[in-house]
């Protein structure tokens, strides 16, 4: 505590000896007082500027030291124990605070320097949930005729499961820190409604400190921008950051959404599938083609991210910002623009359909009026991704250009090929065997309808003999013809087979123990090609 003492009283000293020596060396000139002189007003600017730069410079240096000694007691206590003199703290805080000066949220936002309340939610409601997969952010702020926030979370919480619940948080963020009257009509309003989710931790609510944000009442006016828009478009950009920075610890993924939006029952699992199947680096998946709605990140990503929001806060909408980002991180100057763009697309990638729908119709900027529809939303997709077992895959069938099987399997695309043939296969092996619980294979999709498997039959094969009872019992219940029966692969046991709307699905029976491959085996020529827009093989737990 002693040694605290000494820093604040050391570090205000420093301040107003700085001050000090500044005011002496501006009257020392021989200058007139004139409120017309210009270089008298250049010189009393210069030296306002300069001291606020050192007061933040010297506000910036406590914090860093008080965060050095929380973190090590054993230095505080082997300094204080010393009697050391106001001379030996000055150059034992100069020591400890020399060295290279990381640029930080106190480089872009000075303000926050030696205020850390600012940086924490000034009204919270939380369980402390972390440690799940995804995270929605969803920042709320006062409408003057409409508010979507209950649609939204009805929506959002209505369409997760038992173990989604279990593996997903989402934190509503009240961005009217200068209003107390309606964050606290907002909060009894979801208490109300949502009281269940807020005591099992799917549901936080959150309100910023206003001493987070600058002075938004000076701001530059760009890009034509009126004042009012400048300010909303800035305030919304420092939103974001503070709710990204609060929300990414929680989580595996990061997943900004607003507050006016409708969601497909079954989103979460979707998204988290689509991003663990992804094989290649990745900054932005998205789920919606609108606005900031339904976008993704890797809660590791975050940081970067927000910093950049951070630096150019008050020149462009975070939208423009997000663009820009890409651009730095991927694009090449000396390319062109399709290079840049192919470049892109390859770290920013679109799910399709989209997963959640813009309902609002009043902007949260005042006067304005967005009637903005996803046309993708509520569309059948042309695949369906799932977390399937790793596999060697093997086929008889010629495959479409890049609609390869492996990709198929993956949920990254469908598998297309040409003409099936009596006899062609296509097996999933699995080293070692695995246990198999259910399996689902959809052929066909919107746009090719009729490329479907006709007279096709789905058969396993095991690593240990199965007996004749059990086989024939199988086989039973699988309602084969008897010609598919009879051709079915040497070896392996028939379990199902393709209806009539392209569709293979049934469970494997706990008889049948370990299953070393599953196989599709087409039993007569077909005109049509053939589409596999879903392959769902589900892993027994047992």
């Amino acid at each position: 505590m002693r040694l605290r003492k000494k820093v604040v009283a050391v570090g205000l000293g420093l301040v107003l000896a700085t001050a000090l020596v500044l005011l002496l060396a501006t009257t020392g000139q021989d200058v007139t007082l004139t409120s017309e002189d210009p270089l008298l007003e250049h010189q009393l600017q210069d030296l306002q500027e300069r001291l606020h730069k050192s007061e933040n410079l010297n506000r910036q240096r406590e914090d860093a030291l008080f965060a050095l000694l929380s973190r090590n007691p054993q230095v505080e206590d082997s300094v204080s124990d010393t009697n050391l003199s106001r001379n030996d703290v000055v150059r034992n805080i100069a020591k400890l605070a020399s060295g290279l000066q990381v640029p930080g949220i106190h480089s872009y936002l000075p303000h926050l320097t030696g205020h850390p309340e600012y940086l924490r939610p000034a009204t919270s409601l939380s369980q402390g949930v972390s440690g799940v997969s995804i995270v929605i952010g969803i920042p709320t702020i006062k409408r003057d005729k409409a508010s979507y926030l209950t649609q939204t979370l009805s929506s959002l919480i209505a369409g997760l499961n038992e173990e989604e619940i279990k593996d997903c948080l989402i934190v509503v963020f009240i961005a009217e820190p200068w209003d107390t009257k309606y964050p606290a009509e907002v909060i009894a309003t979801v208490q109300e409604k949502f009281q269940s989710s807020l005591d099992s931790g799917l549901l936080e609510v959150i309100v910023p400190p206003a001493g987070f944000y600058p002075d938004l009442n000076n701001l530059k006016e760009t890009f034509g921008d009126p004042k009012e828009r400048v300010k909303w478009r800035t305030k919304q950009n420092l939103d974001y950051a503070f709710l990204m920075l609060y929300a990414r610890p929680k989580a595996v993924y990061y997943v900004q959404m607003e507050d006016d939006v409708v969601a497909k029952p079954g989103y979460l699992t979707i998204m988290k599938t689509f991003a663990i199947q992804q094989k290649e680096e990745w900054i932005m998946l998205e789920f919606s083609v609108l606005g900031f709605i339904g976008k993704m990140f890797k809660s590791s990503d975050v940081p970067m991210i927000v910093e950049f929001f951070l630096m150019f806060h008050a020149d462009k909408p975070i939208d423009w910002l997000m663009d820009h980002f890409l651009w730095v991180k991927v694009c090449n100057p000396e390319k062109d623009a399709k290079h840049c763009q192919r470049m892109i697309q390859s770290v920013r990638r679109r799910f399709k359909p989209s997963l959640f729908q813009h309902i609002g119709v009043e902007s949260s900027l005042r006067g304005k009026v967005q009637k903005l529809k996803d046309r993708d939303f509520g569309k059948a997709g042309l695949y369906r991704a799932h977390v399937n077992p790793a596999v060697q895959l093997a086929s008889s069938l010629k495959t479409y250009q890049k609609f390869t099987l492996s990709k198929a399997y993956v949920g990254e695309t469908f598998f297309w090929a040409s003409n099936p043939s009596k006899g062609d296969l296509i097996d999933f092996k699995y080293t070692p065997p695995i246990h198999v619980e259910m399996y689902l294979f959809r052929s066909g999709n919107m746009d090719h309808p009729g490329d479907v498997f006709h007279n096709t039959t789905i058969e396993i094969l095991t690593p240990e003999e199965v007996s004749d009872t059990v086989r024939q019992r199988i086989i039973s219940r699988a309602g084969l013809s008897q010609a598919e029966i009879q051709n079915t692969s040497n070896g392996f046991i028939p379990i199902g087979k393709f209806n009539d709307d392209g569709l293979a699905q049934g469970e494997v029976p706990d008889e049948v123990g370990l299953v070393d491959t599953i196989r599709i085996h087409v039993h007569e020529p077909s005109d049509a090609w053939v589409i596999l827009s879903e392959i769902m093989i589900q892993e027994s737990k047992r």
